[in-house]
């Protein structure tokens, strides 16, 4: 019996791929490890999107060098981000026996078959969760210019709206009660499509599946989202009210040098306008700090834009150059990481406390949540705005939607107890 353990880092859509390829494994009789220890093939599904990550891949690497030096029948593949179009991993690891890009499911199964395994179409696995992220476009062609995504996962390729309907319906008939739809840009979806279906199409398709509770989506870029799928998901009753809205940077200067395609004022523009349909929307935003040539002023307009628009998350890193962008070619990175920390933690120490206004509001409030499973004895969930919840209560609730009344709050979470109405 073949036992393997697939070693996750990095986004949402890296958890979706290797849940499929749990699933062919499976299909060939494979059977999970515990660690990477105790496997007969290990997958390393990586990500170098930062340098901290990619340190990650590179430790387990060398991990994984020494476990193979004592098990010659060890076998090691590496998918994700650390992947490039020409990149020969095997000759600079020899620890790794193949590599296949992200989500290139044929080269993976082509080289298990090799191996003698018989492998199936990935099947449908019963899911521990009953929430699921389900990949609807690969790709990326906005080439920001400090992020490598577009060269290690190539241009946008968008699955056809049949194909992603099929698949949250068996989902659905599975237990699945959430699923999260993925893209590096995904309001992308459907230009490459004969007949250009877009996200909000999607969107409304798949609210018609009844098994389904929630529907979630992201990443957004703003200068991509239209008023058409902000209207969709004012009008859907099972699409949540929670965008994500990477923001990045709030000096307009900063934000040319990055090429993300929109200026702050824009941007402000596109949040009130999503805040005036959708009142009881809850967004988040990204943030890299220290980007090259980012000045102190250029900083204080970011914070100051954080603080008038009020995120009810903000995720936000310090810059690290990346292999091939053009930010990582053309500027020098000439901020001190002394500095970058230093603005990272002002952003974190700013956010902290408009979280806990935000949530403080909540504070003896009846909310909904879908009851994803336990941590340290108590049942945890999300509100469809994408607040964690935890609460105790006996028998078994995963799954199911309840309604908390919320007694305690904090900038990262909620408590409350089973509400008796």
């Amino acid at each position: 019996m073949l036992r393997y353990h697939i070693w996750t880092i990095g986004c949402q859509m890296n958890r979706a791929e290797s849940r499929r390829i749990a699933g062919y494994l499976q299909s060939a009789g494979g059977q999970p490890a515990t660690h990477l220890s105790d496997a007969d093939l290990v997958v390393l599904n990586t990500c170098v999107v930062r340098q901290s990550a990619e340190n990650k891949v590179l430790g387990t690497l060398g991990l994984l060098r020494g476990l193979k030096s004592k098990r010659s029948d060890l076998r090691v593949l590496v998918t994700g981000c650390f992947v490039g179009s020409d990149d020969d991993l095997a000759g600079r690891f020899p620890e790794v026996d193949f590599s296949f890009r992200p989500g290139d499911y044929e080269g993976f199964v082509a080289w298990c078959k090799r191996q003698g395994m018989s492998l199936e179409r990935a099947s449908l696995q019963r899911a521990a969760s009953p929430c699921a992220f389900v990949p609807i476009i690969q790709g990326c062609d906005n080439f920001c210019s400090y992020c490598v995504v577009p060269y290690r996962r190539g241009r946008e390729v968008s699955r056809p709206v049949e194909d992603v309907v099929c698949e949250v319906q068996g989902m659905a008939r599975q237990g699945i009660r959430e699923v999260t739809l993925l893209g590096q840009n995904v309001d992308s979806y459907g230009h490459d499509l004969p007949g250009h279906p877009d996200l909000a199409d999607l969107l409304t398709e798949l609210n018609r599946i009844d098994e389904l509770a929630r529907i979630r989506f992201l990443t957004n870029h703003p200068k991509a989202i239209s008023l058409k799928l902000i209207d969709t998901v004012a009008c859907s009753d099972r699409v949540c009210e929670h965008i994500e809205l990477p923001v990045q940077s709030g000096d307009d200067d900063i934000l040319k040098a990055m090429g993300r395609g929109y200026t702050v004022e824009r941007y402000i523009e596109l949040v009130n306008t999503i805040r005036r349909r959708i009142p009881e929307v809850s967004l988040s935003t990204d943030i890299i700090v220290g980007f090259p040539g980012e000045t102190d002023e250029q900083f204080g307009h970011t914070y100051s834009l954080i603080e008038s628009l009020r995120f009810d998350v903000v995720h936000v890193a310090a810059y690290s150059p990346r292999p091939d962008t053009e930010a990582a070619r053309e500027y020098r990175d000439d901020v001190p990481q002394a500095i970058k920390k230093e603005r990272l933690a002002r952003i974190e120490a700013l956010q902290a406390g408009i979280a806990s206004d935000i949530n403080a509001r909540l504070q003896g409030r009846p909310v909904e949540i879908l009851v994803e499973g336990q941590k340290k004895g108590k049942w945890f969930g999300r509100t469809r705005s994408d607040k964690l919840v935890f609460f105790a209560a006996r028998g078994d609730w995963a799954g199911r939607l309840a309604e908390i009344r919320i007694g305690r709050t904090s900038p990262w979470s909620l408590g409350g107890e089973v509400s008796d109405k």
